[in-house]
């Protein structure tokens, strides 16, 4: 299959004779073996199989090969959320005593889990601009620093991060290159065929589509240089917890995601539900044909907005004229730049809240990349854990208010719009 569209329908799972046409919901905890020998083989990954849903389940897995193969990757692993998936991640390449950087416009609580929690484990984030240059980016490098973050969409920043210059810093430094991908989805960008080696996604958001399930996904291109690499021990000698396997020799192509799992997964527990791995499945069946719906759609938003006299300022990254739009030709299909959309509304925090109580169709809601058109106030919600002066690095201010652009009619998005507009400056 190279059409993604039919990735997103039948990659991941395929029936055989007399089996369910639908992937089946495997809802067990533990799967039976006849013999003691062939427990053991798969404690040991002589082979290959399902002995304990926290490690791994049918349904799970069906969801892994799916996104692995829309991703172009060589293996992925499905998390509780887009938070654990983060965090696994991360804590998989990094330990107490090392570093890694990461691009300041992130997604607030991953800002707070790099900034506050990580530092008090003992790992560091140092953070960049994201129009950092090079030599900016590769003054924070040292011999401990094992990876760089960024965003394919910052949220709510709506910056689109140069993959190529920082992915020439990576690979100049012999560094992983991580990118949380959840607002773009593979239907608009694949950060693998930019020089990206890990991709995360918040499943939650537009690869679910329908708020009806939490979830998160790592996925492991296969591609980097662990075997060897001396920024990267933990992958190169025995580990102990694990029979003294060399992740990098022993796993090959997949030592990522195999020690991921084996030990990350095997220790924090963080593993998705299989009824959330199934609806998380059928939402990406439609993700073709809804991420064009969120991205003409949200374009005309923000071309609406841009003329408004009640608005200030406007971010989306596929509108003519925008900071970003250059990348977004250069890095996105098509010309989609998903469906969120943020803008300065007059007046600050007081016209956002008669703005949010004024909409019909927007939902106030805790939530983005839903089918459903929702409106947060980042400042004043997703993002009050942050100081002033953090909120000024992530690029949150304090008139900033999100749209998730949904799939409804054109016509509806832009009357509610309209109509809270002018109720806001009153």
């Amino acid at each position: 299959m190279k059409n993604i569209a039919t990735k997103c329908v039948q990659a991941g799972y395929k029936p055989k004779n007399g089996e369910p046409r639908v992937a089946p919901i495997v809802q067990s905890t533990t799967f039976y073996y006849e013999t003691p020998e062939e427990m053991s083989d798969l404690f040991d990954l002589k082979k290959s199989g399902y002995f304990y849903t926290r490690l791994g389940n049918p349904t799970m897995g069906y969801l892994e090969e799916k996104v692995a193969a829309l991703e172009g990757g060589v293996g992925a692993m499905a998390t509780a959320s887009g938070m654990s998936a983060i965090l696994i991640a991360v804590t998989n390449l990094c330990e107490a005593g090392d570093n890694f950087l990461s691009m300041s416009t992130i997604y607030g609580g991953t800002y707070n889990l790099f900034n506050v929690t990580l530092r008090k484990l003992g790992i560091e984030c140092r953070f960049f601009g994201g129009e950092a240059t090079e030599a900016e980016i590769e003054a924070l490098i040292d011999s401990k620093t094992k990876l760089i973050f960024i965003e394919t969409l910052a949220n709510p920043a709506m910056l689109v991060p140069d993959f190529a210059r920082i992915a020439a810093v990576a690979q100049k430094h012999g560094i992983v290159l991580m990118a949380d991908s959840t607002l773009t989805t593979p239907v608009i960008c694949r950060p693998i065929e930019h020089g990206v080696n890990i991709v995360v996604h918040s499943s939650t958001k537009y690869l679910d589509g329908h708020a009806a399930s939490v979830g998160g996904i790592i996925v492991d291109d296969g591609k980097f240089p662990y075997l060897g690499n001396p920024r990267y021990p933990r992958f190169n000698e025995p580990d102990a917890s694990y029979h003294g396997m060399v992740f990098a020799k022993d796993a090959g192509a997949a030592a990522y995601i195999t020690r991921a799992r084996v030990i990350g997964m095997r220790d924090f527990g963080a593993q998705m539900a299989p009824m959330n791995a199934w609806l998380t499945m059928k939402g990406i069946e439609t993700l073709h044909l809804r991420m064009p719906r969120h991205s003409s759609n949200a374009l005309a938003v923000a071309r609406m907005l841009k003329g408004h006299p009640a608005v200030e300022w406007v971010k989306y990254a596929g509108l003519p004229g925008d900071a970003n739009f250059d990348k977004v030709q250069k890095y996105f299909d098509g010309g989609m730049a998903s469906g969120m959309v943020t803008f300065g509304i007059k007046g600050g925090r007081e016209a956002a809240a008669r703005f949010q109580k004024a909409l019909r169709l927007f939902a106030i809601v805790t939530h983005i990349a839903d089918c459903r058109s929702c409106v947060l106030h980042p400042a004043s919600t997703t993002h009050r854990q942050l100081s002033d002066t953090d909120l000024i690095a992530a690029g949150i201010s304090d008139n900033l208010v999100r749209l998730s652009v949904g799939i409804e009619g054109e016509s509806d998005i832009l009357e509610d719009l309209l109509n809270a507009l002018e109720e806001s400056q009153k």
